[in-house]
């Protein structure tokens, strides 16, 4: 029996983050769906709860600390504390121009979701996880972030090499995963980045090769084997052993 945890997701209204709160969700767990808008957060959390599934809406803006602030207080008031915190939400920076063209103010504008964001939700959440028997962080990066390809781009993707804000961002995101990894390593608390391919997203203009559907079954799967030590099958289902 798989036990049943409670797993925020931030920026789930939408794409990779809704479908990783669906496939959570389909697993057995208590998923509560960040969102900065409520008219959408609310819509998604109910399009799931429809379906049976143990879905809430909790507004959470990465980049507006009273939101962050509010979440965990209620993740605290009506949880008593956190299990898995999916650090999901991410903007783009707008097309793969050259780096001499992005102005400094939009480059700031992608770390405060992408890098910022992440910080402030990780450490406002850090209590309730400690709570957890066993507290986890997944961080989810990019392929696009990792110096392997930005040393030596692959060429069915070299039209993203320059991507100065989207790019440095993850890589950023790598770094603070691996620090948040070594702080909290005596803690019991795993962290860990997370890789959803190259999906179709509107962070890309929806040219992935792999559906936002899949990219958040491949998150639930990723999360649940190193959360939980549970396998999911392709139909969202457990193993039996």
């Amino acid at each position: 029996m798989t036990t049943k945890l409670i797993v925020l997701i931030t920026g789930a209204n939408k794409g990779i983050g809704l479908a990783t709160a669906g496939a959570m969700a389909r697993a057995g767990h208590t998923v509560l769906l960040g969102a900065r808008d409520p008219g959408r957060g609310t819509a998604a959390a109910a399009g799931l709860a429809e379906q049976g599934l143990d879905v809430r809406f909790v507004r959470l803006d990465v980049t507006d600390q009273a939101t962050i602030t509010a979440a965990a207080e209620l993740v605290d008031a009506d949880y008593g504390c956190l299990d898995v915190l999916v650090n999901n939400a991410a903007i783009p920076q707008g097309g793969a121009r050259p780096p001499s063209e992005m102005s400094v103010d939009a480059l700031r504008a992608v770390y405060e979701t992408n890098v910022f964001g992440v910080v402030a939700v990780t450490n406002a959440m850090l209590p309730l996880l400690r709570r957890s028997p066993s507290g986890y962080i997944g961080n989810v990066s990019s392929g696009l972030g990792t110096f392997a390809f930005l040393s030596d781009p692959d060429e069915r993707f070299a039209q993203y090499a320059t991507m100065l804000g989207y790019n440095s961002s993850k890589a950023a995101l790598n770094a603070v995963t691996l620090i948040y990894a070594t702080a909290l390593r005596d803690s019991g608390i795993r962290v860990n980045a997370l890789s959803p391919g190259f999906c179709a997203t509107d962070l890309n203009g929806h040219t992935g090769v792999l559906s936002a559907d899949e990219g958040g079954a491949h998150i639930a799967r990723q999360l649940m084997e190193e959360a939980t030590g549970v396998f999911l099958n392709e139909n969202g289902g457990t193993y039996p052993w």
